[in-house]
């Protein structure tokens, strides 16, 4: 019986070694973990440079933007500063046309009050000479420039004009006042010079003769008929 199990030992044992060599992992054929792929990187790489050329872009697109803008805000300041001397040659040439003076114009011009008014309603006036051109006059009032020159009148009133704007100042004995014809609307009323101030004062000390009053005979010498 012994003989028998060593002699079955002894044949298995070939057996066991080959199937526990078989079942062993191999370790030239062991599994390695896979190289990670390049593609996040060339991802990356690709985003990156994608970035900066958008950028480049932008800024390059903001940059002719911006220059485009200057140059037409440069234009636009070129042209309005060149109607602004077309405009200042145009009333040049208007006060040139417009200097040579009647003589009676002359001797109105010479009767006009110049200086600061007040007026009514907290209103002010400025006349002044113009230097340029003799019998013409600069009115300013708040914003509001005038250039006034003097215009005969049949009731001999002191009058002058502005034809472009169509304002007219009046300067009565005891007040002055501001007019617009062309929008029908007084600007400024009693505005007074020191010597209209006196005048009005001089009015209210020795008021004339009222029209109403019953005339008194002055004359005393009597006549006598036969």
């Amino acid at each position: 019986m012994k003989a028998f199990l060593t002699a079955t030992l002894v044949f298995l044992s070939p057996a066991l070694v080959l199937a526990q060599t078989s079942a062993a992992p191999d370790a030239s054929t062991a599994t390695t973990p896979a190289a990670k792929p390049v593609v996040k990187h060339e991802e990356k790489h690709e985003t990156r440079h994608e970035s900066k050329r958008e950028t480049k872009h932008e800024a390059r697109h903001e940059t002719k933007r911006e220059t485009r803008h200057e140059t037409r805000k440069t234009k636009v300041s070129t042209r309005r500063q060149n109607l602004k001397s077309e405009a200042v040659n145009m009333a040049a040439g208007i006060r040139a046309a417009d200097a040579a003076l009647t003589p009676e114009e002359m001797a109105i011009a010479k009767r006009i009050y110049v200086g600061t008014f007040p007026c009514e309603l907290g209103e002010s006036v400025t006349v002044t000479a113009d230097p340029k051109s003799p019998g013409y006059f600069d009115l300013q009032m708040k914003k509001a420039r005038y250039h006034l020159a003097p215009v005969t009148t049949v009731t001999g009133a002191i009058r002058l004009e502005d034809p472009v704007t169509g304002a007219v100042w009046l300067q009565l004995p005891d007040k002055s006042m501001l007019l617009n014809e062309k929008q029908g609307v007084r600007l400024a009323d009693a505005c007074e010079s020191p010597a209209q101030v006196t005048a009005t004062a001089n009015a209210e000390a020795h008021p004339g003769p009222s029209l109403f009053a019953t005339p008194v005979n002055t004359d005393t010498s009597t006549k006598t008929t036969k």
